[in-house]
C-alpha cells in the first residue's frame, strides 16, 4: 500500500446536523437524504447494507436495493431460498446501513423483516428487465455451483419461457418488508465531533434523542 492505512485521515466537515432541521417523522428526513443522494450519484444511491443473522447464528452482511419506503418502513427484494432468506424465516430482526460518501453521512436503520403480499411481489416482478426475470429462475442463490452451469441454466430459462410475453415469478423470489423500530441519522463533523440523532418509535410516535459522537 502507498501509505500506513493507521494514517489515513478526514475531516468531515461539508454540512451539520441540528435539532431545529429535524422533522417529528424519520420517513420524511430519509426521503429527503435519498433525494440529495440521488443527485449525486442517481445508479447507486439507493445501496444499503442489509445485515442479518444467520440460520447458523452468526452475523451477515451483503449490499441490497431499497424498492419502496412509506411511513411504516422500507423494502427490498432477493430469493427467498438465499442464505438471507433463511436467516430471515428464523431471526426476522435486521438492521440496514446507507453511507452516502459524497454528503458525510449515514442511516442505521433497526427492524423487522417480514414477506410482502404476493400480489406485491408479483407486480414488482413484473417491473423486471425481462433477464433479471430469468435469471431469478435460472439461480440457485448462495449455494455451490453445480455441474450444470450457470450459463447453461439461464439457456434453458431462455428456451423455457421463449414464447412467453410475461415470465411469472418464481414462488422462490420476492419482496420483504422491514417494519422499522429506530433510525439513526449520523452527519459527518469536524475533529470527529460527528451529529448523531435517533428516532425510536413509541406508541405514541416518535421519541427523539441526540447521541454524543
Amino acid at each position: 500500500m502507498p501509505q500506513s492505512i493507521q494514517s489515513v485521515r478526514k475531516d468531515y466537515q461539508k454540512q451539520e446536523l441540528l435539532r431545529m432541521d429535524l422533522p417529528s417523522s424519520p420517513d420524511q428526513l430519509l426521503q429527503s437524504w435519498l433525494d440529495e443522494a440521488s443527485s449525486i450519484d442517481p445508479e447507486d444511491y439507493n445501496a444499503m447494507c442489509l445485515s442479518t443473522i444467520g440460520a447458523d447464528g452468526a452475523p451477515q452482511g451483503r449490499i441490497v436495493l431499497l424498492r419502496s419506503m412509506d411511513k411504516t418502513g422500507i423494502r427490498f427484494f432477493t430469493n427467498y431460498e438465499s442464505d438471507k432468506g433463511k436467516g430471515l424465516a428464523i431471526h426476522p430482526q435486521v438492521c440496514l446501513t446507507f453511507y452516502w460518501k459524497e454528503m458525510e453521512r449515514q442511516v442505521r436503520i433497526s427492524g423487522v423483516a417480514e414477506r410482502i403480499s404476493t400480489a406485491d411481489s408479483d407486480a414488482y416482478f413484473a417491473s423486471r428487465p425481462r433477464l433479471s426475470q430469468i435469471g431469478a429462475w435460472a439461480s440457485d442463490q448462495s449455494r455451490p455451483v453445480s455441474d450444470e452451469s450457470l450459463e447453461s441454466r439461464m439457456k434453458a430459462a431462455e428456451e423455457r419461457f421463449l414464447n412467453l410475453e410475461r415470465i411469472p415469478r418464481p414462488a422462490h423470489w420476492g419482496g420483504y418488508h422491514v417494519n422499522w423500530q429506530s433510525l439513526e441519522f449520523w452527519q459527518g463533523r469536524p475533529s470527529r465531533l460527528h451529529h448523531r440523532w435517533k428516532y425510536e418509535k413509541n406508541p405514541s410516535g416518535w421519541s427523539l434523542t441526540q447521541l454524543d459522537p
